[in-house]
């Protein structure tokens, strides 16, 4: 087995990120420090170990969803002390645990936790198309006509988007970004992308005139929040695990 596949199997990381921990010269195969990508393991005999730490399968992965909430950074450590995600989720429980993706630190919303490092990869690529719903407060009246580049595909500084899914909200459907109701002068809109680049949805809303001044995530693929509440995670159940492992 290829030394990334095991780690990404064992939680520590996606397969890219698992590379990136092998380039950088974070991981040892029996004491000895393996950088290649073209590595292969032997999982029932060789020591694999990163950052020192030894790194086995985990005999059944782990999936769970946060409902994060704002002022926390998509990361499972800091170095300069700043709340992360990995304080609101049961890393003592399970060690491999790391977040599928990202949301930016003002963002709030669904974030899917597991240790399977393989179908964290399946569901971050592209070629997977898994849906991101979104809704977002922005500044001004938005207009149909306003949300047609989006739908389109507009392009942006780095390359085309993919056409996204829009609509504009009323107050009723809007409360999970303007609990207090909509402001004058501005309006909820929900954005479905299928791509995740970093501050997509933000960007593609201020190119048309309508910077975001909230943002929160409630469905990931199929998985909804529903009534999670802010700062609170659960375990996916059994038909959810199914959904997100056969799209």
């Amino acid at each position: 087995m290829r030394l990334q596949r095991f780690l990404a199997r064992a939680g520590v990381a996606s397969r890219r990120g698992s590379e990136n921990l092998m380039t950088a010269g974070r991981v040892t195969v029996n004491g000895k420090v393996a950088s290649e990508l073209g590595t292969k393991v032997d999982v029932d005999f060789d020591v694999i170990a990163v950052d020192g730490h030894v790194v086995k399968l985990a005999e059944r992965p782990v999936y769970l969803m946060l409902h994060k909430p704002a002022g926390y950074l998509t990361t499972m450590s800091d170095p300069k002390g700043r709340p992360c995600v990995a304080e609101l989720v049961p890393t003592d429980l399970h060690p491999g645990l790391f977040p599928v993706g990202r949301l930016d630190l003002d963002t709030t919303g669904l974030l899917l936790f597991t240790t399977d490092g393989d179908l964290a990869h399946e569901l971050l690529h592209p070629s997977r198309h898994v849906e991101k719903t979104y809704i977002a407060h922005v500044d001004g009246r938005v207009t149909g006509r306003d949300l047609m580049p989006l739908c389109q595909g507009i392009v942006l500084d780095d390359g085309p988007c993919q056409p996204a899914r829009c609509r504009i909200l009323q107050p009723a459907q809007a409360r999970a970004v303007c609990p207090r109701g909509i402001d004058p002068g501005t309006s909820v809109v929900e954005v479905i992308i299928h791509e995740g680049r970093k501050n997509q949805v933000k960007r593609m809303l201020s190119a048309v005139g309508h910077p975001v001044i909230a943002l929160h995530r409630p469905r990931f693929g199929p998985l909804e929040l529903r009534d999670l509440a802010p700062g609170t995670w659960r375990y996916l159940t059994e038909h959810e695990t199914e959904q997100i492992r056969t799209r």
